[in-house]
């Protein structure tokens, strides 16, 4: 442990060229007395670093002086491609694998590559949760993820719509949608999809699966999305809109902007008809209902008689 920290330790002062011993305490949870005993044994090791005290001090290597002494553990390389998403890695329980992994590779990085690539880290920023939101807690996370990268099979509850139900199932994949994490699991003969909050007491056990041959993980995702919506955005209505509901409904969903910029000619209104996909008479009322007057339903017979009813009871609700 020790002696993945020197190193550590080494690698963050050839990337961050100076830092102090709160610094390094407070990077590797630890005492500032610690830090001191470290830099020591790596001054006794024949490695270059001095401190300077007062402001604007603190711990740096001799200038030029660098390690190659680089090499990622098992659990860093690991990691390795989540370097750049440090959020989900996090979640997952490999945070601080790939914390180590990225300093390692920065500082392996030659003739000052890791300088240009931390200061790019540091300018550009992935945030996966949509605004008004806030992340889920997760506290099995890091247990689903383990089985899945062990391909172990995994024993749990799931609670859906239908009720809460026992699973006994082979986690192939975990996938970060829109900030809501999914488990792509084969159960009950075929591959389906769980939604990881709705998981309870999940349990890797002893055994493992064989990995299904053809399977790969972001195709079957994009060809499971399309399914997913071909299935629930069965309903095609017609609808027309003013140019105020088509900027409205464009901006609602991307059902809603496919459908705008298909739309039909203007009549002397500019009022344009248009054809959309909705689950069905009752959502697509409820999404309507959200864009007022600039917009009317034409068919089917029954969303039209929904819209109206709904716009019925908010009247009456507000007289």
């Amino acid at each position: 442990m020790r002696a993945s920290r020197l190193l550590s330790i080494l690698i963050l002062l050839q990337l961050r060229q100076r830092l102090t011993a709160a610094d390094l305490a407070a990077e590797f949870e630890v005492s500032e007395r610690t830090i001191y005993r470290d830099i020591d044994a790596l001054s006794a090791a024949g490695v270059p670093v001095y401190g300077d005290r007062g402001p604007g001090g603190g711990f740096q290597l001799l200038d030029g002086y660098r390690t190659r002494l680089t090499g990622l553990s098992a659990d860093e390389a690991e990691v390795a491609t989540m370097i750049g998403l440090p959020g989900p890695a996090a979640e997952l329980g490999f945070g601080a694998a790939t914390s180590a992994a990225r300093g390692k590779l920065l500082a392996a990085i030659p003739g000052g590559g890791g300088a240009i690539a931390d200061r790019m880290a540091a300018r550009f920023h992935l945030d996966p949760v949509n605004w008004y939101r806030s992340r889920e807690s997760l506290p099995a996370l890091p247990t689903i993820a383990r089985a899945v990268f062990d391909q172990r099979v995994l024993t749990m509850q799931y609670e859906s719509w239908q009720g809460l139900r026992d699973w006994t199932v082979e986690p192939l994949g975990l996938v970060l949608k829109g900030g809501t994490w999914y488990l792509a699991a084969r159960g009950a003969g075929k591959i389906r999809v769980f939604r990881v909050s709705n998981i309870r007491d999940p349990k890797a056990s002893a055994a493992t699966f064989e990995w299904p041959p053809d399977f790969h993980l972001p195709i079957w995702w994009q060809d499971e999305q399309a399914r997913f919506e071909a299935e629930l955005f069965a309903t095609r209505a017609t609808v027309r809109a003013s140019a105020e509901g088509r900027k409205r409904l464009a901006q609602q969903s991307p059902r809603g902007a496919d459908a705008v910029a298909a739309a039909g000619p203007p009549d002397e209104h500019d009022w344009r008809e248009m054809k959309l996909m909705v689950e069905d008479s009752d959502h697509g009322a409820r999404e309507m209902i959200a864009l007022g007057a600039e917009i009317e339903v034409i068919a089917p017979d029954s969303f039209r008689r929904r819209i109206g009813a709904l716009a019925r009871d908010i009247a009456a609700r507000h007289t």
